[in-house]
């Protein structure tokens, strides 16, 4: 059943492409020759052909194979590159069932594309605002439900619309264009603060000693270290370190925490954070070697809000909106 759902790869991979005022007999092709691929594990033109990378992932930190560059989000971002599209396409299945944030997508009934395109925008998969709606009018325009009946034993290969108008004529055929009605996005969900009072999860497999996170310096101290004996020890004054972690002076840790030696940054080395239980703005902006007032404006957030729980906030660039917040609960 996992595997079935992975037929939204294709759709994936179109969305990624572009969106189109009307079919594409481009796309049509891309369907056709891509379609078998997509059943089994369920382009950006010049990028794709030089790249293989068909869903447009980048590098990531755990990413160990060929690269490409190719100006995104960013001028020069790093994308994996593939030595063939099944490479690719099984890549991009491996992803999105190894990857957490994407969990709740496969308890989803497999034909119901309008909510796994909402849950891949919730989830994070995409930066672009209306990609939920692009999604669904690439499928509902391109009759791409077809391959998900035929990868449910629903439907039978050749039956689907793209091979029925192949077998009508040799030519593509392109129905009349219909005006498009964008689905509405979800409302926001307000989840309750009840998990936030639960405290942060340490994390505790820093390495001892400097380290650097989004390089930039840091250390990772215990409860009780004198804030005076980091200053002496790094060489920096005792003022600065309360002003490059943003917090108010005090003569102690109070917990277990990441304490920058430097300046943190304005923008952040992952592209998103997913809130978890018991964190806090001022925590992600640790985690993340982020300044908060960068993570606020991301986030279109004030200092007073509470991101709620599994909701996904914005660290390189300003996100589609304000995330769900919780309640005062």
């Amino acid at each position: 059943m996992q595997k079935l759902k992975i037929l939204f790869l294709l759709l994936a991979s179109l969305a990624f492409k572009n969106s189109f005022a009307q079919l594409d007999p481009v796309v049509v092709e891309y369907i056709k020759k891509y379609k078998d691929l997509a059943i089994q594990e369920m382009p950006m033109k010049h990028f794709v052909k030089r790249s293989n990378n068909h869903f447009g992932l980048k590098c990531k930190a755990e990413w160990t194979g060929m690269t490409v560059t190719h100006t995104d989000d960013a001028p020069n971002e790093c994308f994996r590159k593939y030595d063939n599209p099944f490479d690719s396409y099984k890549d991009q299945s491996n992803y999105l069932k190894g990857t957490p944030r994407y969990a709740s997508l496969f308890e989803l009934d497999p034909t119901d594309y309008k909510a796994w395109a909402f849950g891949l925008k919730k989830a994070g998969y995409a930066t672009n605002p209306k990609y939920s709606q692009v999604l669904i009018k690439l499928i509902e325009d391109y009759d791409l439900q077809d391959y998900t009946m035929i990868a449910l034993g629903k439907l039978k290969s050749g039956q689907e619309t793209l091979a029925k108008n192949e077998n009508k004529n040799s030519d593509i055929i392109i129905p009349v264009e219909k005006p498009v009605v964008m689905p509405p996005e979800p409302e926001i969900v307000v989840y309750s603060k009840k998990d936030a009072k639960k405290p942060a999860e340490t994390k505790t497999d820093y390495p001892d000693g400097e380290f650097k996170i989004n390089e930039t310096k840091v250390i990772y101290a215990k409860k009780g270290t004198s804030y005076l004996s980091i200053a002496e020890k790094y060489a920096i004054p005792l003022a600065r370190i309360f002003e490059f972690n943003e917090m108010k002076v005090q003569e102690v840790v109070e917990k277990d925490q990441l304490i920058y030696i430097m300046r943190k940054r304005k923008v952040g080395l992952n592209e998103q954070h997913t809130v978890k239980p018991g964190e806090t703005l001022a925590d992600i902006a640790q985690t993340e070697a982020l300044r908060i007032e960068s993570l606020l404006e991301y986030n279109f957030l004030q200092p007073n809000m509470q991101p709620a729980v599994g909701s996904v906030l914005y660290l390189r660039a300003k996100g589609p909106g304000m995330p769900a917040l919780a309640t005062g609960k």
